[in-house]
């Protein structure tokens, strides 16, 4: 909501007073509405990319020149790539709405010794605001719709996004719905519902019961296929989170109930609060998933717990309150490793983690979404 209001401010900002040189000057309307249009044609991730190397250079260039650079990645590129794309409707709009105006009460204005800025502020603004609005109604559509497109340059959207937060998928699918519910007119367009997770009941009945395999990204694997009184020729439903190692275990997974002589029907790219809930409702039968991801996420734990006594507790909580059931361990964890360049760690005298501590606020990280400090600033 954030990103989508600021680069709708900021396009106003721009595109009103341009529209305004644009309905004076025909030069200058021709030009405007040719950039803002042939901005458009661009794809909205392609924009987003042309920024990155624009925005390192101007780093590097600010950097050398002043001392201090900023960030290429984040909110900065998303910032401008959607107020460019908010730009033309309300241009195009704006520019329209004022020649739209009727030259009477133009006319009339001069008439009573009104300036040029009486006339735009008390007459042809106020008489073009219906159109100007408009335009800026559709330019919020678009930027709230493109928004979510802006994930590849915003690591901590992608991760919210991923981990399916509530709060903040439920806020920003609300504000869309209630976008495409505007005022009245011709022009109205549904908006598409939020994706719905749960089909049935929260809870299923006891002889009901959903498995996981939760397993070792942020901790073990463990997993189980199928439910409880069902034909071994049954239909199993396998999912997926969307990651390369998911893949392949999801792959296995599928190979082995098959082999078994179930059909097996496939879920893909489900991220793991998405899939956790799935199997939670029933939709989905099986999927691996992490012991650290489940504790912290679904528990909402924050201590750290010796291994086997983190599976145990994980494993009597999920099938006390969800009736998911945990078959155990993979074999096998990922825990994370620190690394950096020989040179450069033997320049510094960094052999530990304890070591790096006292660098810290001198280096720069690089690691995917899920190893990036929380809202909470935990790991």
């Amino acid at each position: 909501m954030l990103l989508s209001a600021s680069a709708l401010a900021l396009g106003v900002l721009i595109s009103l007073p341009l529209a305004v040189a644009a309905s004076r000057n025909p030069r200058l309307r021709w030009i405007a509405l040719l950039a803002a249009g042939l901005i458009q044609t661009i794809p909205s991730l392609a924009l987003l990319a042309l920024f990155y190397p624009l925005l390192l250079a101007l780093s590097a260039l600010s950097r050398h020149l002043f001392g201090a650079g900023f960030s290429a990645l984040g909110f900065l590129p998303s910032l401008l790539a959607l107020t460019l794309y908010s730009m033309l409707p309300i241009l195009r709009n704006a520019t329209t709405g004022i020649l739209g105006v009727d030259p009477a009460a133009v006319e009339a204005a001069r008439g009573v010794g009104m300036t040029d800025r009486q006339r735009l502020f008390m007459v042809e603004l106020p008489l073009a605001a219906p159109v100007i609005m408009a335009g800026i109604r559709t330019a919020a559509v678009w930027t709230i719709g493109t928004a979510t497109l802006s994930t590849p340059v915003r690591p901590d959207l992608a991760r919210r996004l991923h981990l399916f937060r509530p709060a903040d998928r439920g806020l920003g699918a609300g504000a869309v719905r209630l976008r495409g519910r505007g005022g009245p007119g011709p022009d109205r367009r549904p908006v598409a519902r939020p994706d719905r997770v749960r089909r049935g009941p929260a809870r299923s009945p006891p002889h009901h019961r959903r498995r996981a395999w939760p397993g070792g990204g942020h901790g073990d694997r463990t997993g189980a296929p199928g439910q409880h009184g069902r034909h071994r020729r049954a239909r199993r439903g396998r999912g997926e989170e969307t990651f390369s190692e998911q893949y392949i275990l999801a792959s296995l997974m599928s190979d082995r109930l098959r082999a078994a002589g179930f059909n097996v029907s496939e879920k893909d790219d489900l991220g793991s609060a998405v899939a956790y809930r799935a199997v939670a409702s029933g939709e989905v039968d099986a999927y691996v998933d992490y012991s650290g991801t489940l504790w912290t996420n679904v528990l909402k734990r924050a201590d750290n717990p010796p291994r086997k006594v983190l599976l145990d507790q994980l494993t009597q909580a999920l099938k006390a309150r969800d009736q998911v059931v945990i078959l155990g361990p993979l074999g096998f964890e990922n825990a994370y490793a620190l690394a950096m360049r020989r040179d450069r760690a033997q320049a510094l005298g960094i052999h530990s983690i304890a070591d790096l501590a006292s660098h810290a606020p001198d280096l720069t990280l690089g690691s995917d979404l899920e190893f990036r400090p929380g809202r909470n600033g935990r790991r």
